[in-house]
């Protein structure tokens, strides 16, 4: 499996989407349709951009009792997206039928992926606003391990914690991690953060990188950059 950087296109309308998308007349680049997208224009524009060429994370977060997702899981998988994820939190039943409900009738799928934690949250907000007071690491780490005894392909978690997600699931379980900068950039609101070139050394399989590419002066050269420090 290659490393692969996928641009989280944050838009608000197709319009915005295809206006930074159109940019792109080389490489087709892999890209996260999140919350923000998909509910302004609904699954049509999943359609839309899978026509265009491009490989889909489509990222909705699913968290829900496990009937509920499982059925969802079975819609989504319809839509021809390559990786899709859902809430570690919600448990491994939860994720045990999500992982059901996106297995086609001929046994292909998109892959699926957990969140452990947000890279918003520390351990402060952690302990204060989920009463959870484990070290952050090891919550990180027994969400991992949970996803993997539910079968799931991987985890979206902190360039931080790719390599001991390695460690304590195996190679081949798959690391996603948004929280990527470049050293000269600005860290938003993300609490957890790495570069392109350290979450390469570190581990991670695939990079979820927003702002620094879609708000750059020159979104392709950005991308382009972000792949050469990446990839290499």
């Amino acid at each position: 499996m290659g490393r692969d950087v996928i641009i989280a296109c944050d838009f608000a309308s197709k319009e915005q989407v295809f206006e930074f998308l159109d940019k792109f007349t080389g490489k087709k680049p892999f890209v996260k349709i999140g919350m923000e997208l998909f509910y302004a224009e609904g699954p049509e524009i999943v359609r839309e951009i899978k026509a265009r060429g491009h490989k889909i994370f489509l990222d909705l977060k699913l968290h829900d009792i496990p009937n509920t997702v499982k059925k969802s899981m079975a819609v989504l998988s319809r839509l021809d997206v390559d990786m899709t994820n859902l809430h570690a939190a919600g448990t491994v039943n939860m994720m045990q039928a999500a992982l059901e409900g996106l297995t086609r009738p001929d046994g292909t799928r998109p892959m699926l992926i957990a969140v452990t934690q947000l890279t918003s949250t520390d351990q402060e907000s952690m302990e204060n606003d989920l009463l959870i007071k484990q070290p952050i690491d090891e919550v990180v780490m027994h969400y991992a391990a949970n996803a993997a005894k539910a079968g799931l392909d991987g985890v979206v978690c902190s360039p931080l914690e790719a390599g001991k997600v390695h460690d304590r699931c195996g190679k081949n379980f798959v690391t996603v991690t948004p929280g990527v900068r470049f050293a000269d950039g600005d860290i938003g609101d993300q609490k957890r953060v790495m570069t392109p070139a350290a979450a390469k050394e570190i581990g991670s399989d695939y990079i979820v990188v927003g702002r620094p590419i879609t708000a750059a002066a020159d979104p392709v050269a950005a991308y382009e950059r972000c792949c050469s420090e990446f990839i290499g």
